[in-house]
């Protein structure tokens, strides 16, 4: 066993985004996560809620397919819980409670038990019943405002609600009730929405903003596309690179190394000048292809890098040095983050097929043969 989780069981309801994300994160550090999958999806065809081999999200677990809602299938989730640190659920607010696996039946049965919640809305609130994805929850948050063109709101893939907002404040909230727990010796419900955590994510802006340094006006501002110094810029071959040097003397052996000695784009914090700026350095930026402009910028202090794509990324001399990405049954995908000196986490585990591993979970974790049989004869496992 590897990794500073490698004693910590945790049983996740399969879901998708971020609940997976986060039980994800537990696994890579070496918890054993017992993924519960419902018996349908054992024959569910591959599509883009079910990626099979490729849902790279679910590497690393063990997979146990039960009829939840048949009694016997309820009771046994209920004898794996109490035996488990922690639990992850990401289905709209009384879903569990209705399937009799809700926060009061697990933690009568297991005290110390940490009942993480996964919602885009939380489990209060007007909205908390009604459907919605990332982009509805950081709309909510602010987030989203602020992200895009002049024009218009553009979403930020799904990183900022699912991942940043979501999965990781899960992650984190669940790992400060463990850690309260192994004194207290009690659990305790997470309540992570994707809205509040968003919002969180946000903190500095809203202070940025309150300061009166940032206004509601998208690509106006330091860090959302308005300084020309803070940005993208097309080469000659169609690629781009980012370009941030904020701090002045940053900017200035930007300006040094490019050769150029204007006056005008000498003062990088006037926002009235940054469009005339940002034309100046759009043109000179056309004149090379982006790997030469990397050659010359590259790896100083003028924090300029090139603008990779997904297949690009793996192969960068920086992500290669540091493995960045993995190979994992012939699928490139990033590897666990961040590194730990002593008790690293290993290599990622496929995704297993769901209700692969149901009988030897069931065997591992308590339960004798004629009980197995008895699962299978009343249908609540395959």
């Amino acid at each position: 066993m590897t990794g500073p989780l490698h004693d910590l069981k945790l049983i996740e309801f399969a879901g998708i985004g971020p609940g997976p994300f986060a039980a994800m994160l537990f696994a890579d550090m070496g918890a054993t996560v017992v993924r519960i999958e419902r018996k349908a999806a054992m024959r569910r065809p591959l599509s883009p809620l079910n990626l099979g081999p490729f849902d790279v999200l679910s590497r690393g677990r063990l997979s146990v397919a039960l009829d939840i809602k048949r009694p016997a299938g309820r009771e046994a989730a209920l004898r794996l819980i109490e035996q488990a640190d922690a639990l992850i659920e990401g289905f709209r607010p009384g879903v569990m409670e209705r399937l009799g696996l809700g926060p009061e039946v697990c933690l009568a049965r297991n005290p110390k038990l940490v009942y993480g919640r996964m919602t885009g809305w939380g489990q209060t609130g007007p909205l908390a019943h009604a459907a919605g994805h990332d982009i509805n929850y950081i709309a909510l948050s602010g987030a989203l405002h602020a992200i895009g063109t002049t024009e218009q709101p553009l979403p930020p893939l799904n990183l900022v609600g699912d991942f940043g907002g979501g999965a990781l404040m899960l992650a984190w909230g669940m790992m400060a009730a463990l850690w309260e727990a192994q004194r207290s010796g009690q659990g305790q419900v997470v309540d992570a929405a994707m809205t509040d955590g968003a919002a969180y994510l946000m903190t500095m802006i809203y202070g940025v903003k309150a300061a009166g340094l940032w206004s509601n006006q998208r690509q106006a501002n330091l860090l959302d596309g308005g300084a020309f110094f803070y940005g993208t810029y097309e080469c000659s071959d169609g690629k781009f690179v980012a370009v941030g040097p904020i701090e002045p003397h940053f900017y200035a052996l930007f300006l040094e190394k490019l050769g150029v000695d204007d006056p005008e784009l000498a003062d990088q914090f006037d926002p009235s000048a940054w469009p005339q700026q940002r034309a100046k350095l759009a043109a000179l930026f056309r004149t090379r292809t982006r790997d030469e402009w990397c050659a010359l910028l590259e790896g100083t202090d003028a924090c300029v890098a090139p603008v990779l794509d997904l297949d690009e990324a793996p192969l960068h001399p920086h992500n290669q040095a540091r493995q960045t990405f993995v190979e994992v049954d012939g699928i490139v995908q990033p590897a666990p983050a961040p590194r730990l000196s002593r008790t690293p986490a290993a290599s990622p585990a496929p995704p297993p097929e769901p209700g692969a591993d149901t009988e030897k979970v069931l065997r591992a974790w308590g339960f004798g043969e004629a009980e197995i049989e008895h699962l299978r004869e009343v249908g609540a496992i395959e």
